[in-house]
């Protein structure tokens, strides 16, 4: 009989450097409760590399924004990924990671993006709302956005986002502990990406004035969407997402296409470097927790719809009490005043 494979510790160390590459997403629970007014309060923080500590150590006031990019990067995923057989819900095991998220998967190339671009886009709107004190707003573009229009408000400040968002996000990455060369320019690209879809998403808004609402002049400013859009067009980009090996080209090493007649692979492009499992059915050596039990619509086609999201094995249906407002009305002045009715209905969960 043939002797199992035991991890090695060259194995097990390249696992745990590559961990630490989004380990930081631990401060959605174990930063929330910190004060950062202190900054031994570093050093007390499991997930951040050495790298980390220092920029927290020499801006903590930017560390409320830290724990918030990692708090929306946690549930955004998972709002985003809810109707899919991979549901993003490993994320909440920050940061101990299992394997979806640690072997060049294209959800690890997703969780990589998004994180990258909140920590800048948490950065640039805290800058705008005045409460960090080393950045303020936005800079003023030398164009102006066409006739009776001024340029105004406060812009969010995505250069100095961008700036240190990358600073904190890349420091892992930078470590000698990180393991395996594909994986790290994997890593690194898909942070890059997610910055750089983050930069092409800024836009104009604008606010009219004039006398009787005429918008005779309008003053705009440059403002970021939310973070869920930007998870969206991230989305978008994991659905089509470029395999891709890590080969010498030349004198040194780069991620190319695995297949010859690929397009050409951008800078926004999201890459993996192995297949996904189909996530239908548990396993923990593949980071598949699978679908049974799950909530599926029994009339969609799509990645929600109980043929898909069941892989075949059928649903069960139960009922189910749903309490909810109604038979609403407007009392003078100024409130609505609702009961509360009950009737049952039809769920289903996959076998």
């Amino acid at each position: 009989m043939g002797r199992l494979a035991v991890p090695t510790a060259a194995v097990l160390l390249c696992q745990l450097g590559l961990a630490m590459a989004i380990q930081w997403l631990a401060l959605a629970e174990n930063g929330s409760g910190v004060s950062w007014d202190r900054i031994h309060h570093c050093r007390l923080l499991a997930g951040l590399v050495p790298d980390q500590v220092q920029i927290c150590r020499r801006n903590l006031e930017v560390m409320h924004s830290i724990v918030q990019a990692a708090s929306e990067t946690k549930s955004i995923c998972q709002k985003t990924f809810s109707g899919m057989r991979w549901n993003c819900s490993s994320i909440q095991r920050a940061p101990s990671f299992g394997p979806d998220l640690l072997k060049g998967t294209r959800e690890s190339a997703f969780v990589h993006a998004l994180s990258a671009a909140a920590i800048a886009h948490s950065i640039a709107q805290a800058c705008a709302s005045g409460s960090l004190p080393l950045c303020s707003c936005g800079s003023v573009p030398s164009e102006l956005p066409g006739p009776d229009f001024r340029w105004g408000g406060c812009g969010d400040n995505l250069h100095y986002g961008l700036q240190l968002g990358a600073a904190f996000a890349d420091s892992p990455l930078k470590s000698s502990m990180l393991g395996l060369q594909a994986l790290r320019a994997m890593n690194w690209h898909n942070n890059v990406a997610g910055r750089q879809v983050l930069s092409e998403s800024l836009d104009t808004k604008c606010k009219c004035h004039g006398v009787s609402g005429s918008c005779s002049v309008k003053t705009c400013w440059k403002a970021l969407p939310s973070l869920g859009e930007i998870a969206s067009e991230l989305k978008s980009k994991y659905l089509a997402a470029i395999r891709v090996s890590h080969r010498l080209v030349g004198h040194r090493k780069q991620l190319k296409p695995t297949e010859t007649d690929i397009r050409v692979m951008r800078d926004t492009d999201l890459v993996y470097l192995i297949n996904s499992p189909d996530y239908c059915t548990p396993n923990v050596h593949l980071g598949s927790v699978g679908t049974q039990d799950r909530q599926c619509s029994k009339t969609s086609a799509g990645s929600d719809g109980c043929d898909l999201l069941c892989c075949g094995r059928g649903y069960n249906a139960y009922m189910e009490e749903v309490v909810e407002r109604c038979h609403c009305k407007y009392r003078w002045c100024c409130y609505v005043v609702c009961k509360r009715c009950r009737r049952l209905e039809e769920r289903y969960v996959c076998k």
